[in-house]
């Protein structure tokens, strides 16, 4: 959920100051501005949440704290390169294909009831996925349309 509040929380502001400074609505621009924004938040779990969500990996996968620091990285340069127009189209579909890749690790920490910022079994449970899976295609769809089809 706080993800999808910072997504439009900042997309919503930068719009309308777009707008006054420029004249134009730039729907595009101010949707990858609040994704940059969302991005860089959700960045920072990887960080500091590493050891819970290197349980939301799948067991298949090794170095699971590692790749969660690179999924954080990745995520940082993701949220810096929508905004160069030369490679905005390559950056969003790889986002696209990084949000569906991410999605089992969602998955498995709703069927475990893993709590990321604990690193415990105690979180949601099966209820997160009705609103995690719904998300995770809103995000693709915002990057699709922010960036690829404009």
């Amino acid at each position: 959920m706080k993800p999808f509040l910072i997504l439009i929380v900042v997309s919503i502001p930068a719009l309308i100051f777009i707008k006054i400074n420029t004249g134009n609505y730039d729907y595009a621009f101010s949707a990858r501005i609040g994704m940059s924004a969302m991005l860089f938040f959700t960045a920072l779990g990887h960080f500091m949440y590493a050891d819970g969500m290197a349980l939301m990996v799948p067991d298949f996968i090794p170095f699971k704290k590692e790749v969660i620091i690179l999924t954080g990285i990745i995520e940082v340069f993701g949220a810096f390169a929508l905004h160069f127009s030369e490679y905005r189209v390559v950056v969003a579909w790889l986002l696209i294909l990084f949000f569906i890749a991410i999605l089992p690790s969602n998955i498995k920490a709703a069927l475990e009831n893993i709590n990321y910022q604990k690193a415990t079994y105690d979180g949601p449970g099966l209820v997160y996925l009705w609103f995690r899976v719904p998300l995770q295609i809103f995000f693709i769809v915002w990057i699709y349309l922010s960036a690829i089809r404009v």
